[in-house]
């Protein structure tokens, strides 16, 4: 039986921490298209990363958990997620 691919999911992903490095935004960037994830950073800091993701569910996870384990120079302490309705009928 063949599964059935679903609409992609809308989410923002908010990442708490020590995130001061410089290449941390860059990482994530290179993170979401490898997954081939649709992303948009709205807000960079020393302590916060807000970003919009679209993608099937799995691959966001996949994001959540790399981001989380991150690279080396950064210290992620949590990562909020909230559902973007994109529905507009």
């Amino acid at each position: 039986m063949r599964k059935q691919h679903s609409d992609p999911t809308r989410e923002w992903m908010t990442i708490l921490g020590d995130l001061d490095a410089p290449s941390f935004v860059p990482w994530i960037r290179r993170h979401a298209a490898k997954l081939g994830l649709s992303h948009a950073i709205s807000h960079a800091s020393s302590d916060r990363v807000e970003m919009e993701v679209e993608g099937s569910e799995e691959l966001i996870d996949m994001m959540e958990m790399g981001c989380s384990l991150g690279p080396i120079d950064v210290w992620v302490e949590t990562i909020e997620r909230r559902p973007i309705n994109s529905k507009t009928t």
